[in-house]
């Protein structure tokens, strides 16, 4: 019931309600905003233009979903117009000629740990690092991502299959086994 009112006072400009959900949700925010920019200042500064978005659109909210959640997608959204504003480009790809088989096999060894993917997913390639964030990390499904990042849901697939197995052949590499 919190979240109701203090979002219910936020839609009617009251600063202190407005205050509190920038408390609440600051700091969870800006963990989603590092993984995806990668610059602590960047990251305060996507983080900033996210609230303020948030606050001026607050009356879209619906509560369809959790505050936290719809917050996120915004968070997200701010995160990939910075980069592309910074010229890390998406790449382009022809969905014509490509087939995506679904890799359902992404088992990795016990001893890889959590710090040791997350330093192979900050490595990717911004095309498919998003991807792989938004699938692996933040759980988005390949419509979501698909209408976040505007490409097709054959070109998230791909991009994800092909984010994956740069992934393993980094964790082989470095002498971390996964599975095949």
């Amino acid at each position: 019931m919190f979240q109701s009112n203090v979002v219910e006072k936020c839609k009617a400009n009251d600063r202190s309600a407005q205050l509190q959900l920038y408390r609440k949700y600051c700091e969870g925010m800006y963990i989603v905003a590092m993984r995806f920019v990668k610059d602590a200042d960047d990251a305060e500064d996507v983080l900033q233009e996210a609230f303020i978005k948030a606050f001026q659109k607050i009356h879209q909210f619906k509560g369809d979903v959790t505050f936290g959640a719809w917050l996120k997608r915004i968070v997200i959204n701010k995160c990939i117009d910075f980069l592309k504003a910074k010229k890390e480009h998406l790449v382009s790809l022809d969905e014509k000629y490509m087939h995506v088989k679904e890799d359902d096999n992404w088992d990795i060894a016990a001893t890889i740990t959590m710090d040791q993917i997350k330093k192979a997913i900050d490595d990717l390639q911004a095309t498919y690092r998003c991807v792989v964030l938004m699938y692996l990390i933040e759980g988005y499904d390949h419509q979501e991502i698909s209408q976040v990042l505007d490409i097709s849901e054959t070109a998230c697939r791909t991009r994800l299959l092909r984010g994956k197995a740069i992934l393993k052949e980094v964790l082989k590499t470095n002498r971390y086994e996964t599975g095949s």
